[in-house]
């Protein structure tokens, strides 16, 4: 912290982002209503066609989040920067305020700024509206976090109000499979982040509004999904071969709308099971069986999460690290009698997908 940035409100000043924010949408969450406040009307404009799912009419908000349009934020500020792996350069780094919590984007100069109620987005929030979405659905996970819910790094989907939570290791494929059952007529919860609770003993999942962004093969191997890739990619990226496919970094935005339909994206649901993509890339055929995740405390770490930069401790000791052995107890203890169906052998996301429903039916969904 320096000493002409102490608070909140001297880190607005220093910003000059103490104007007019004429601009305004309302957003519905299940049962969160999130206010946005902005100086750029075209600004308001992608937001509201981005979350057309999600809006609302005028009234009180759980949330408001102001997003300023100014140029790349250079502050007087002491940030420290977030673990890497050696040699990596930090995308983000933080500093701790009297009243808030300031998160510094090192790439693009956008500031969020947050703490007491209080929610900024600061910086060119047009080049970088994603952050700003992403900025928005974490006020979301905070309030819902706070209310008793776990953090699941997970994807989901629903029929009827049930539905099941998908997970994996890192780059096993969740989205991609998630996006497969939806073809099956299943509808879409959450893309990457869950949350999940228990209301009057039933386990209930709560996902994010945001679209998934999918890779190449994905697209190239879900019909429903041609519409977010032009033909000249759809030319290039088929010649390519199944393993080049998968380690591409291309990555496009799907909206559930466009490729499946209107009314497709439920965001909450009961959740009924759990499945865990433990599968790899190898000419093996695929198996799914039903796991204990007391007797499989290792699959735990498929999809234990950490808030993040982006929440705001009332209290340092109320949410322990995810990797210790009391947050493992925590989600045990939260899953405690839900079925979990555990992918293994080859990756065949026709086959999970089959095994999934299947599960789900079972599962009395």
């Amino acid at each position: 912290m320096s000493a002409s940035i102490g608070n909140l409100k001297d880190l607005l000043a220093a910003a000059k982002a103490t104007g007019d924010r004429p601009h305004r949408l309302f957003l519905v969450f299940d049962q969160c209503r999130v206010l946005v406040e902005t100086n750029s009307r075209e600004l308001a404009d992608r937001l509201k066609a981005y979350y057309a799912d999600f809006l609302g009419r005028e009234g009180g908000a759980d949330i408001t989040v102001k997003a300023v349009e100014t140029p790349a934020l250079v502050l007087d500020l002491s940030y420290t920067a977030t673990a890497l792996a050696p040699g990596k350069t930090p995308k983000e780094e933080y500093a701790d305020l009297r009243d808030a919590r300031v998160v510094h984007k090192v790439r693009t100069g956008m500031v969020f700024a947050f703490g007491g109620g209080e929610n900024y987005a600061l910086g060119p929030c047009l080049a970088n509206d994603p952050q700003v979405v992403n900025f928005i659905n974490n006020r979301h996970i905070e309030l819902v976090l706070k209310q008793g819910a776990l953090l699941f790094h997970a994807a989901a989907v629903a029929r009827k109000g049930k539905g099941l939570a998908l997970v994996g290791f890192s780059g096993a494929g969740k989205s991609t499979l998630a996006l497969q059952i939806l073809t099956r007529g299943m509808d879409f919860v959450s893309n990457d982040r869950l949350m999940v609770s228990r209301r009057q003993g039933e386990l209930r999942m709560a996902g994010v509004a945001k679209m998934p962004r999918v890779n190449p093969g994905t697209v190239l191997n879900n019909p429903s999904l041609k519409p977010v890739m032009d033909q000249a990619d759809w030319e290039r990226f088929s010649r390519l071969s199944p393993a080049e496919l998968w380690d591409l970094e291309h990555k496009y935005d799907a909206s559930i709308d466009a490729c499946f339909g209107p009314g497709r994206f439920k965001l909450t649901a009961g959740m009924a099971g759990l499945v865990v993509l433990n599968w790899k890339r190898e000419a093996v055929p695929m198996r799914a069986a039903a796991v204990s995740l007391r007797e499989r405390r290792d699959l735990l770490e498929a999809f234990m999460k950490s808030p993040g930069l982006f929440y705001a401790l009332d209290d340092p000791a109320a949410i322990p690290e995810v990797s210790s052995e009391v947050s493992g107890d925590a989600y045990l203890a939260l899953l405690d009698g839900c079925p979990v169906l555990e992918v293994t052998g080859g990756v065949d996301f026709d086959r999970a997908a089959d095994a999934a429903l299947d599960f789900f039916d079972r599962c009395g969904g």
